[in-house]
């Protein structure tokens, strides 16, 4: 281990040391003055080899706070040589850093493999986190990537250290081949191959969906769209999950991401949370659903005006007892579609699964099996929307309902995309809402298509998606990839 770095930055800055509840011993400092702020460390980048302290600690700091960071167990100048690097142990190390600055409240920054360990700490330690913030991090590791790719590199690291960590100054930082002077004495010399071994092999294993409900913080969430190590959509999957949270997606690459993140962060934080940095794009995320009748122009050329009304009055009725019985809301219809908005994306999903299934009830003969209970037919008997619209096919409720039905069917096609539309008198905006009408436009009758982000979201959820591949819609650059919802499975 050189110690230019090391003996540079003790020079700096006092480096003190704490013992968590199960003996580890951390090293940390504390700079500036003013309301606290922890920011914990990424994984193998300590607080040791920052010459510099960089400028997300300087922005913060010019704005009269006080900075507290510090090297998690096995890492830069904590103690190494550990065997527990559990999530557990490590919210061990973090309860130990804030006893022993005695803070009473602070805003908490838990960034990339360090997010996690904040939502569980600010779970189980509410009354102490003023303001958390998830930068570029995730809800279960095992979503980065499969366990097939990420065991090889458990291995390497404990093997060949000195390249798994050059693997890991390549990835983060685009141009950068991991090769460079001071890559390993940042990256490498900051921790030892059996500890990143182990400590790699227990980070995947961790998994606080469970917890992210129980957030009760006001929390930010930033993610970009450029990040090659986190996902954009994971950043979305954890938003959607935190009560109110509010999330903000970036455009820039490294090194313009750093400061782009600050900025988002220092604002949330400044205006207790009120509204995204200037210049990011930010805002409440919602899901947006469009349907559209599928030859609803043939239909009433041929029925008519007057029978083909009654056939567009089923399609409301159908649609709008959907959107009540699961949370959404109408913004407006078109006359042969709906769209309409979501707080849960779930619960958009769930909506567009009893649409379809409600007009296949509607549109089965009397008398003929409704599906098989969730199997090919898809028909759940506890479908509310479904055996609704069976029991008024059967009773031949509504005029146009009796005299069309037998030979007038309906076919309805339904997209969905997730974001953070405008929104302005009632009405939506935006790419979000754009994207989720290209979507609808893709699907043939019958079909359920979504967004990539959409899926994303609903990761871990029960239902079933198959890739339908990607397509560049009208009026963006970048192609879209989208996926079908098997509601008949």
């Amino acid at each position: 281990m050189t110690g230019n770095g090391y003996n540079r930055a003790i020079m700096e800055r006092e480096i003190r040391y704490c013992t968590t509840q199960d003996g580890v011993r951390i090293a940390y400092w504390v700079r500036g003055k003013g309301d606290p702020i922890v920011m914990q460390s990424l994984f193998v980048n300590q607080i040791s080899a920052e010459t510099d302290p960089g400028p997300t600690t300087r922005e913060l700091l010019a704005k009269g706070r006080m900075v507290i960071r510090f090297d998690g167990r096995g890492v830069g100048l904590s103690q190494r040589n550990l065997d527990d690097f559990s999530l557990d142990a490590r919210v061990r190390d973090l309860e130990a850093v804030v006893k022993a600055t005695q803070i009473e409240s602070f805003d908490l920054i838990g960034e990339m493999w360090s997010g996690p360990v904040a939502v569980a700490y600010a779970v189980k330690h509410a009354e102490r986190v003023r303001h958390l913030v998830l930068a570029r991090t995730y809800a279960r590791a095992s979503e980065i990537t499969s366990r097939e790719r990420w065991q090889p590199l458990v291995e390497l690291a404990r093997t060949n250290w000195r390249m798994a960590a050059e693997i890991f100054g390549g990835i983060d930082n685009p141009g950068q081949t991991g090769t460079e002077p001071g890559v390993f004495q940042v990256l490498g010399e900051g921790v030892y191959g059996e500890d990143a071994a182990k400590w790699l092999a227990q980070q995947y294993e961790i998994d606080v969906t469970d917890l992210l409900p129980q957030v009760a913080s006001p929390t930010l969430v930033v993610s970009s769209r450029n990040d090659r190590s986190i996902r954009l959509e994971l950043g979305r999957a954890l938003a959607a999950q935190i009560p109110d949270a509010r999330f903000v997606e970036l455009t820039e690459r490294r090194p313009e991401l750093d400061d782009a993140m600050m900025r988002a962060i220092a604002a949330f934080i400044d205006e207790g949370g009120s509204r995204p940095a200037v210049g990011t794009k930010g805002g409440t995320l919602r899901t947006v659903l469009f349907t559209d009748l599928v030859g609803h122009t043939e239909m009433m050329s041929r029925l008519g005006d007057e029978r083909g009304r009654d056939v567009l009055r089923e399609h409301e009725r159908i649609t709008r007892d959907c959107l009540a019985a699961h949370g959404g809301a109408e913004v407006k219809t078109m006359g042969d579609g709906f769209m309409a908005s979501f707080g849960s994306v779930t619960k958009a999903v769930e909506c567009a699964v009893a649409l379809q299934r409600a007009i296949e009830a509607r549109n089965t003969p009397v008398g003929a099996p409704l599906g098989d209970g969730g199997g090919a037919g898809g028909a759940a008997p506890n479908d509310a929307a479904m055996q609704k619209a069976a029991g008024e096919r059967n009773r031949g409720v509504g005029q146009g309902a009796a005299s069309s039905a037998p030979t007038e069917p309906l076919s309805v096609r339904v997209g969905l995309n997730a974001g953070e539309p405008i929104e302005e008198d009632g009405d939506l905006f935006g790419a979000t809402v754009i994207l989720a009408s290209r979507i609808a436009a893709k699907a043939e009758g019958g079909e359920i298509l979504v967004a990539d982000t959409v899926r994303g979201l609903c990761s871990g959820k029960r239902f079933l998606f198959s890739d339908r591949g990607e397509f560049v819609a009208k009026g963006f650059e970048d192609p879209v990839r989208i996926y079908e919802v098997q509601w008949r499975h």
